[in-house]
């Protein structure tokens, strides 16, 4: 038969299994993947049960476990299909004739994404934007998000008197991304909508949401009107804290109200230093022609542990930015304190003797394989004199830290196999690979792109959540460009299909 987005599938034909640990019987023999109410219900030598019910012919494609992004800003990375692409921006003045030509947007302001200025000849400055932008409010948001440059007439706009650079970093920075993502539901839910389809196929199931707002009435909102893509954990911010525990919040609840339990409760997010690309990112040895600048701790190591107290007593976990080693041994340190459970975000430079804490602390490591090749050069630049190893994945995983992939979209596209070929390869494009000590292997990828993470063999078993993706290739068997571009035949969500090609 052939098959539609929104059917419920019975059974999955003439597929292969793989993943790690496997403890079936049917090597590469092709089998029958039987599904009911949700769940796996058996498996079985292809043709061996009977074929009832809506048959999904796999021809002979790999069933995976469905994959997660365990770090997504979904309404960001849904708007950035409306603003202006700035990766390719060379220069300072490149980047601000590019928002010249943009279109204004209904809001009357225009902006622009993903600029990296690390390596920028020029220097940005407020009178360069303002001879090219004018009156219209011009915003350009750097990939990593903690730096915005603004010209003059957006500065006055959100509140700012238009002076230097026209740049606002971190806490500044954040405010301006929160305004700009504030737009009616109108304009951003069909935007998520989109952004969802696309996730589904790339084999994607679920996803966790750290926009900076309170996101349970939105997800709520989405619900009602027909969201059924993805299974959904999102974020609670430290400024909703509060109401989170006096609403009774706990990590693991569905969202009050909502139409459906795909989304549920997910962390409490607290950002603790700043990044790379803007030099923020709290290090212990200082960055480069600038002796004094070690980065920034943006939240202290006692208001970090009273907010993890706090969370941790009303049943909330907490997922902890850090990026530079002196923050990751901080949120390390908070951990061990206040007995919270959940994650540190980012972990792109860590002490070696805080490597083996994350094992340790149950600590899990949620990681963007991506930004280290994204970020290869700033980083051999920048990170030149830190002694801590930086993206250390490999590491991490030889001492039993469960590993979390994910994408921090729209600082990299939300793709859970860019995130495993980045991973496992440690390249893109033909270049030669960066610091291949760190690879991990596909087995691993592969497990830490799921929803459990690299503790959890990526395996499918008789009685396991139907959530599943159908893939052209084994993903343990192929090369990067093959992996990177995975073609996904079907997705299913508790057996019910959310993508077939």
């Amino acid at each position: 038969m052939t098959a539609a987005r929104g059917e419920a599938i019975d059974v999955i034909a003439n597929a292969h299994l793989t993943g790690s640990d496997r403890t079936d019987p049917f090597g590469a023999d092709p089998v029958d993947v039987h599904l009911a109410e949700g769940l796996v219900v058996d498996i079985a030598p292809a043709g061996a049960l009977p074929r009832h019910g809506h048959v999904l012919d796999a021809d002979g494609g790999w069933v995976i476990p469905g994959l997660w992004d365990h770090h997504v800003h979904t309404v960001q990375w849904a708007l950035s299909a409306q603003r202006v692409a700035l990766g390719g921006a060379a220069t300072a003045a490149h980047a601000a004739a590019l928002m010249a030509a943009a279109e204004t947007l209904p809001d009357g302001r225009r902006v622009g994404t993903g600029f990296r200025d690390a390596f920028w000849a020029d220097t940005p400055d407020l009178a360069l934007l303002d001879a090219v932008t004018g009156e219209i409010p011009t915003y350009l948001i750097n990939a990593d998000v903690h730096s915005v440059w603004l010209n003059s007439a957006a500065l006055r706009r959100e509140g700012f008197e238009p002076e230097g650079s026209g740049f606002l970093r971190e806490e500044p920075a954040f405010e301006i991304s929160r305004r700009l993502n504030a737009v009616d539901a109108s304009v951003s839910d069909p935007l998520v909508t989109r952004m969802a389809q696309d996730a589904a196929s790339r084999g994607v199931v679920g996803l966790v949401d750290l926009d900076m707002s309170w996101n349970e009435d939105a997800w709520a909102r989405r619900l009602a009107t027909g969201f059924d893509a993805l299974r959904v954990s999102f974020g609670i911010y430290p400024q909703f804290l509060e109401r989170a525990i006096a609403d009774g919040l706990q990590t693991g609840d569905a969202a009050r109200g909502a139409a459906s339990d795909l989304v549920r409760v997910g962390p409490l997010k607290v950002i603790t230093d700043g990044s790379l690309g803007t030099r923020t990112a709290a290090c212990s040895h200082a960055y480069p022609d600038d002796p004094h600048n070690h980065g920034m701790i943006t939240v202290d190591l006692a208001t970090l542990v009273e907010l993890m107290t706090r969370a941790t007593a009303a049943g909330i976990a907490s997922a902890i930015h850090a990026i530079g080693d002196v923050a990751n041994s901080h949120a390390l340190d908070a951990f061990a304190a206040t007995g919270a459970w959940g994650t540190i975000e980012h972990a792109q430079l860590v002490a070696h003797a805080d490597i083996p804490r994350f094992a340790r602390l149950g600590v899990g490591a949620s990681v963007q394989p991506e930004h280290a090749l994204d970020d290869r050069e700033l980083t051999d630049s920048v990170w030149a004199g830190q002694t801590a190893q930086p993206y250390p994945l490999r590491a991490l995983a030889d001492t039993g830290a469960n590993l979390l992939f994910g994408s921090d979209a729209p600082v990299s596209p939300l793709d859970p196999w860019a995130a495993m070929a980045a991973a496992v390869f440690r390249t893109r494009e033909g270049r030669e690979p960066w610091q291949p000590a760190q690879r991990v292997d596909a087995a691993t990828a592969l497990a830490a792109s799921t929803r459990g993470g690299s503790a959890e063999p990526a395996r499918i078993d008789p009685g396991d959540a139907a959530d599943l993706a159908v893939c052209e290739h084994d993903p343990l068997a192929v090369g990067e460009p093959t992996l990177r571009r995975m073609k996904v035949a079907a997705t299913l969500l508790a057996g019910r299909l959310t993508h077939v090609d």
